[in-house]
């Protein structure tokens, strides 16, 4: 008779995951590809079967990283917690691409040097997206600065990056190996190498910084382009200028006055836009708002005559689209051409009479009826079957107004997400931070602990499986799975240490400094786009291998210039 089995541990977790995969195949709570997914990453948290085990099926840890910060990102998009993150970066930098550059740069670059680099980068780049289009600075400009100094960034740790991690398992191992005259290798400090990481940042950032108008393409990658508000009245109206932001003073002639009244006072050069009124921002205001000191208003019309109209009305015009920048920015609002249909309720009626900014949230800039193109007396003008009105208005509402009987929007424009789940923050925030807390404090592999994160997103309901599916670049992660087939800088740091060690000790040198170098030179790759950040930005920034090139071989060489100075300085 055999003897029975004990129950450990072990077995019991094996039978309650066991249970859970059937249960959940069975009643079909979830999704069969939502239900293996979760079992899987549940495997590997429970420690049943090694990190490598759990995606052995796919090409590699990394290509499973790179899809799970890639869901992670969404997901707090989908909940607006990157437009909370790109808001006091557009306040501090504005639409200056060398300030961009640098907040986005420093940042990704400080939170790469405790997190792995290509988390840090992925779960960035929605927020540099939101940035890229609401500034109208092509992605392409702001994506490689972040992704070099996220991989620049791996070197301000000795957790930033996997070779520095190995680094002081292969001291150790050289350390059994040394002939018997030679001192051992000291192992090396958390923060031993933070003086030629920062450098290395600092050059980074400063070398996009002068070169990048040289080095940097311009284009828009995946990101769909946005038309120019001014370029498509130009083209379109003949009528040139731009938004401009201005306040009233306490002295201002137009307190107590209207909307409408400004549009008519600057003889119909100029037209208020959107209006801030204690913190409260509105688009496309009611013509009879009124207007008080201390109002903020987004003025559309020439620089000249918007000059003019400030001085003449005592208004203060700001240098920069501050308070508006995110509300007016080229993604979030525009111009665009509707036609009243045939058999609208709205012909023969005024825009006055149907109260066109209050119930439409639009303001009509002009008005396109037969041959005539009408800019005065807009409000008293009848509507007839067939006209054009040139409106401005935010995305969101013009989206609305395209779902109305009444008209057909003419202009392509960017269909804005209407689907935001801001109740769902909270679950975004926390499956974060169980994966950020998974990746800094445990011994997990980072494709089991992000995934976790991403895992929990779906469960939560942040994110629907489908749209998870939507918000992978699958132009990426092959990418990634054919660069896996390439030796990565693990291998050549397990490689090239030891070698390393044992040049230095013929040459009567210092080991140690010779194996910090190749941690450190083994962290880094900007030539092609074979580093996982790299292969991470590259289709949403559409770029190529040449802009890699003659980006990276400028960046190569300073890496190797500043870290050799500060080897020297340091060591």
């Amino acid at each position: 008779m055999s003897e029975a089995v004990p129950m450990t541990p072990q077995i019991a977790w094996v039978l309650g995951i066991l249970a859970l995969t059937v249960f959940l195949f069975v009643s079909e709570r979830l999704r069969v590809d939502v239900t293996a997914i979760t079992i899987m990453v549940i495997l590997g948290l429970s420690g049943l079967i090694t990190p490598d085990e759990v995606f052995s099926g796919f090409s590699s840890n990394a290509v499973i990283s790179i899809i799970a910060v890639m869901i992670i990102g969404a997901g707090l998009d989908k909940t607006g917690v990157m437009n909370q993150i790109s808001r006091p970066i557009l306040r501090l930098a504005g639409n200056t691409e060398g300030r961009l550059i640098t907040i986005i740069s420093a940042t990704v670059g400080i939170i790469s040097s405790f997190m792995q680099n290509i988390g840090a980068a992925a779960l960035f780049m929605p927020a540099v997206r939101r940035i890229a289009d609401r500034t109208n600075i092509p992605l392409s400009r702001l994506l490689m600065p972040m992704g070099f100094c996220a991989i620049l960034g791996g070197t301000v740790t000795l957790v930033g990056s996997s070779p520095l991690i190995l680094l002081n398992d292969l001291v150790e191992t050289a350390n059994q190996n040394l002939p018997p005259h030679a001192s051992p290798m000291k192992t090396f400090g958390l923060f031993e190498v933070t003086p030629i990481g920062l450098a290395l940042i600092a050059t980074g950032i400063v070398y996009f910084i002068v070169l990048g108008r040289f080095v940097l393409p311009s284009r828009s990658g995946a990101q769909p382009a946005t038309p120019s508000t001014m370029d498509y009245l130009t083209r379109t109206y003949g009528i040139s200028g731009d938004i401009f932001e201005a306040t009233i003073h306490a002295d201002s002639p137009l307190i107590g006055t209207t909307v409408d009244y400004v549009r008519v006072r600057s003889g119909r050069k100029l037209s208020i836009v959107a209006r801030q009124h204690d913190g409260d921002t509105q688009i496309a205001p009611p013509g009879d708002t009124p207007l008080q000191a201390g109002d903020v208003l987004g003025l559309l019309g020439a620089e000249a005559d918007i000059q003019d109209f400030a001085e003449q009305n005592q208004l203060e015009i700001s240098p920069t689209l501050s308070r508006f920048s995110d509300a007016l920015a080229p993604g979030r609002a525009g111009v665009a051409e509707i036609v009243i249909r045939p058999r609208s309720e709205l012909i023969g009626k005024t825009t006055s009479e149907i109260r066109f900014r209050q119930r439409f949230k639009a303001g009509v800039l002009a008005i396109y009826s037969g041959e005539q193109t009408i800019t005065e007396n807009i409000r008293t003008t009848p509507l007839r079957s067939g006209d054009a009105l040139l409106v401005h208005s935010s995305w969101d509402d013009l989206a609305l107004l395209d779902a109305d009987k009444n008209f057909i929007v003419m202009s392509d424009y960017p269909r804005q997400d209407l689907e935001l789940r801001p109740g769902k923050v909270r679950f975004a925030l926390l499956s974060f931070a169980v994966a950020l807390g998974l990746v800094l404090f445990s011994p997990l592999k980072l494709s089991v602990a992000l995934m976790a994160g991403a895992v929990g997103m779906i469960l939560t309901g942040v994110m629907r499986i489908d749209e998870a599916y939507q918000s992978v670049d699958w132009r990426t992660v092959f990418l990634a799975t054919a660069f896996t087939l390439v030796m990565s800088n693990v291998g050549a740091t397990v490689l090239l240490v030891p070698l390393a060690v044992e040049i230095a000790l013929e040459a009567g040198m210092d080991a140690r400094a010779f194996a910090l170098v190749v941690g450190i030179a083994t962290s880094n790759s900007f030539l092609l786009p074979t580093h996982q950040v790299n292969a991470l930005i590259m289709g949403p920034g559409g770029y190529r291998n040449r802009d890699f090139v003659r980006a990276g071989g400028i960046m190569s060489l300073l890496f190797l210039v500043v870290l050799v100075t500060m080897l020297s300085l340091f060591y």
